[in-house]
């Protein structure tokens, strides 16, 4: 069995779970906001929605996915052979809580933010990674949006020069001993006993798609639900299933395919190809 965005989002129009609280509940799934918006992503991709037999979860989902990732490490599933998948929650339309790690156009296997156990779960250099952001305000997914980080993300060289220049500059201070550290830096025997330390981490944010993209969508506050994914037109090409997406565009109203033209991320005054698809309930 495999997998992919497309059929994720075939599963989310056939069988759309707004209630994620009642959702989590009736399928005895996480119990923590986060951690059910990232459960029920993954049953949308496994196509597990409906299955309440957690074994048969569970071998469906060592079919699908490579790795299922941890809290406090990207991503939060791998599909064998496919791409990385990075869920978040917020619950209204506010930026995105990145923490210590920055925002990703795609993810590499050399990476020192994944552990090691996501790096070995297959052979693989590079993954295309997609964004699930949801709105969960009381325990309802209200608007949720799919995009690639090639269409969301600048490239990692910016991020990673700016996190070198703060933390070369940290450095240089004069009296201070520091530690080797994969965070901007760290203070060692900060006082006179030498027993206390201080760390020096970034916080990254990101704007929420919705906001990103509003340029090209709009969301419909008189719906109880809002969708919508943005995939780039080289990446939606790769789908052969995109067939059935676009045949179930024929039979479903409120579910839409539409061609736009969205801006580079690394040079927004070039605009590239890409396909807009939304769906309201």
């Amino acid at each position: 069995m495999s997998t992919n965005l497309i059929q994720a989002i075939i599963n989310i129009v056939t069988n759309p779970i707004i209630e994620i609280a009642e959702y989590n509940k009736s399928n005895n799934r996480a119990n923590s906001m986060g951690g059910s918006l990232e459960e029920y992503i993954k049953d949308v991709f496994a196509g597990t929605v409906s299955e309440k037999n957690s074994s048969n979860r569970n071998k469906k989902f060592e079919e699908c996915f490579s790795y299922t990732g941890n809290q406090n490490n990207p991503p939060d599933a791998m599909i064998k052979g496919g791409d990385a998948i990075e869920v978040k929650k917020i619950e209204g339309l506010s930026p995105l809580a990145l923490n210590s790690s920055y925002p990703k156009a795609k993810l590499y296997a050399n990476s020192n933010m994944i552990t090691n156990s996501c790096r070995n779960c297959e052979t693989w250099k590079e993954k295309d990674i997609i964004y699930a952001v949801g709105v969960v305000p009381n325990n309802k997914l209200t608007h949720l949006c799919i995009v690639y980080g090639i269409d969301y993300a600048a490239s990692e060289d910016i991020y990673a020069k700016i996190k070198t220049a703060i933390r070369d500059g940290v450095n240089t201070i004069n009296g201070v001993e520091f530690a080797k550290t994969n965070e901007l830096g760290r203070v060692n025997r900060v006082d006179p006993l030498g027993i206390t330390y201080l760390r020096i981490r970034g916080m990254w944010g990101i704007e929420n798609p919705f906001k990103v993209f509003d340029y090209i969508y709009n969301i419909d506050t008189k719906k109880e639900f809002n969708f919508i994914a943005i995939i780039n037109l080289d990446k939606y090409n790769t789908f052969s299933n995109r067939n059935e997406l676009e045949e179930l565009n024929k039979t479903v109203n409120s579910l839409n395919i539409k061609d736009v033209e969205i801006k580079v991320p690394d040079n927004p005054a070039k605009l590239k190809k890409a396909k807009l698809i939304s769906f309201t309930i």
